[in-house]
């Protein structure tokens, strides 16, 4: 078992002692003069479990003790002292301590009480990580039948198994967390945390001590060390939500951490390793930021290494309805309600809608009909008002077939292939004709699934 200890006492003898053993025992040993020494140690350094001495001047470990599970109750502390009494060791277990031994001591007792504190700690670590993925369990899964899903639901099994980055595209509202966890639940990970971030939600220097870390001092409010999300993730995976917003001053520092799999906490002057699978998401056209310059090209492709496109709720047919079943089941279940499920032409209004805040937008809906529902079954005026209200519109134009009324997305996708096939199948030729350069163009062609030959 690796771990690192925190030593303390005043003690030179004692502490010499302890750090000449314990690591042919397998412990990293750091060491404290003091209780004050012990907590600036402690705001700079990462430690699975204190040893302190009883009797130190000034303050003295009973204090000390309190003070270390005040600040991190998760923290094992082993209390030493030279008077065995009862009294003591009373005094010691209330103040929080996780066991106590009496000197003269033995390293082989000190090696297994330190074993024991640091599974201890580990153990609640996951039993608290697993509580709460059993509650989210339910809402975490991936839901949905549709071909569309059926697609997205075969390429996450091919590929959670690897490490290779994914990068997952749809709509605001699409699940892209959704697939984030569904790969990590099926990944060699799982039993590591998944840990995520939204690279929307906050300032550029906030954002990157939160990502990568920082050390004691390294900016006015940093007066304690902080190890960063990609360390926190180690084992695991991380998720970085909305990517396209990361403002272009980190895009190198978090390129460099994808290449050398270490990060450098601000401030600091050292690479740590980090050993993370990196699944990121995003609902803007990366393409079109590399173009206008406000994402860095090389990033995408380091990112990008699989990509999973989320369709619309729209374009996902039976699902509306698989999903807004299982979203009753769930909230009928939270508000205590008798609602088992929908009226026919509820149902119907719910298949029509075109749901353009997909499925949270469904979500949404759907609780409030269980909150307004008087009856068993939900029905049209439990809706609310803009899916009652709705009415899907079909646009006539003269001489013009409706189906062929599409995007502009579409529209493009369709010149742009045509071009291609004007040109022969030469994607030089066809860059020029279409004023693209040849990356672009060939990243446009890879997302609509045109091979290189």
């Amino acid at each position: 078992m690796t771990a690192r200890v925190l030593i303390v006492d005043d003690d030179p003898e004692m502490v010499a002692l302890l750090a000449r053993g314990l690591p042919r025992r397998g412990f990293e040993v750091l060491a404290a003069a003091s209780a004050a020494e012990a907590l600036a140690r402690l705001d700079a350094d990462d430690v699975d479990v204190v040893v302190t001495d009883l009797h130190m001047a000034g303050l003295d470990g009973l204090a000390l003790t309190e003070r270390i599970v005040g600040n991190r109750p998760g923290l094992p502390v082993i209390v030493l002292t030279a008077f065995g009494s009862l009294p003591a060791a009373i005094g010691a277990i209330r103040s929080g301590a996780y066991d106590f031994l009496a000197k003269p001591i033995e390293l082989d007792a000190v090696a297994v009480a330190l074993e024991r504190a640091v599974r201890h700690r580990r153990l609640t670590e996951e039993v608290t990580r697993l509580r709460r993925q059993v509650a989210t369990a339910r809402d975490g899964e991936l839901v949905g039948e549709s071909a569309a899903m059926r697609e997205v639901h075969e390429l996450i099994a091919r590929v959670a198994p690897t490490d290779a980055s994914v990068l997952v595209t749809g709509e605001s509202g699409t699940g892209k967390e959704l697939v984030a966890r569904a790969l990590h639940r099926q990944s060699k990970r799982a039993a590591g945390p998944l840990v995520a971030v939204n690279c929307a939600a906050m300032p550029e220097p906030l954002l990157e001590s939160e990502l990568f870390g920082h050390v004691k001092g390294a900016f006015t409010d940093a007066r304690g060390a902080r190890a960063g999300l990609f360390r926190e993730a180690s084992g695991g995976t991380l998720f970085l939500d909305e990517i396209g917003e990361l403002p272009v001053g980190l895009q190198a520092k978090l390129l460099r951490a994808l290449q050398e799999r270490s990060v450098r906490p601000v401030g600091g002057d050292a690479e740590v390793p980090v050993d993370v699978r990196v699944v990121t998401a995003t609902n803007r056209d990366l393409e079109r930021a590399i173009e206008a310059g406000t994402f860095r090209e090389d990033l995408y492709y380091r990112i990008d290494v699989v990509h999973v496109a989320l369709p619309p709720l729209r374009a996902r047919g039976g699902d509306v309805l698989l999903l807004a079943q299982r979203f009753v089941e769930d909230t009928a279940r939270r508000f205590g309600k008798p609602v088992t499920g929908f009226a026919p032409a509820a149902a119907e209004k719910l298949a029509s809608y075109e749901w353009p805040g997909n499925v949270r937008e469904l979500a949404n809906a759907i609780e409030r009909a269980v909150a307004m529902a008087r009856f068993e079954l939900i029905t049209v005026e439990d809706l609310p008002e803009k899916v009652r209200a709705y009415t899907p519109t079909t646009l006539t134009v003269t001489g013009v077939d409706p189906a062929e009324l599409v995007s502009l997305e579409e529209l493009e996708r369709r010149y742009i292939l045509h071009v291609l096939r004007a040109a022969g199948g030469s994607r030089t030729v066809a860059a020029g004709i279409l004023k693209l350069d040849r990356k672009t163009l060939y990243r446009r062609l890879k997302a609509y699934g045109v091979s290189d030959e």
